[in-house]
């Protein structure tokens, strides 16, 4: 019996059954390495459903730890603005729900008369919470204005994962004392 391998010629049955085995040794062998390969497929694709399953549950959490840090920073504004409005006669506070975001705010309009002419300054502090993007950032607005002109307009935000909620207290309060020491030095 006579077989040719790679061009060499075996002579004997014998050489001809180790080459049989040799070749169900590596179609066996072949065999195992596509299921293994198979499997680690089919694995991976496993954890890639079980991280996009994590990465949606972990994005919920974040917009529902938006809306509880919203909460409780809208209460601190109001507190804050109102205590504000309460130093200043005149000055009325009001809620902020809209499509920028929610908040307090207080304002005040005063009527001068110089020789006969009538004008109106109108001074207004507000701070807002934004609403929840696809960035997943607490972001809080401010915007003040004494006597009809822009004192500020600023933004602070920190990503919701790593946010300290003392942060936005301080910058709420900071951004409190400078519209009330601007309106007290321009009214």
């Amino acid at each position: 019996m006579h077989c040719l391998t790679y061009g060499a010629e075996l002579d004997n049955w014998r050489t001809t059954e180790q080459y049989g085995r040799v070749l169900q040794q590596m179609n066996d062998d072949f065999s195992k390495r596509l299921e293994s390969a198979i499997e680690r497929g089919k694995q991976a694709a496993d954890q890639k459903a079980d991280e996009a399953r994590r990465q949606e549950q972990t994005e919920e959490r974040l917009r529902e730890l938006h809306s509880e840090h919203r909460l409780v920073l809208c209460e601190y504004i109001e507190k804050t603005v109102n205590q504000l409005a309460d130093h200043f006669p005149g000055f009325r506070s009001e809620s902020v729900y809209d499509e920028d975001g929610w908040g307090s705010a207080c304002y005040r309009e005063n009527l001068h008369i110089e020789n006969g002419r009538r004008t109106t300054q109108f001074s207004r502090f507000e701070i807002i919470v934004r609403p929840c993007s696809d960035l997943l950032v607490l972001d809080i607005k401010g915007k003040a204005r004494v006597n009809s002109r822009e004192v500020f307009n600023r933004s602070h935000f920190a990503k919701l994962a790593e946010l300290k909620l003392q942060d936005f207290k301080t910058c709420i309060e900071a951004w409190s004392l400078q519209f009330a020491e601007s309106y007290a030095a321009k009214s």
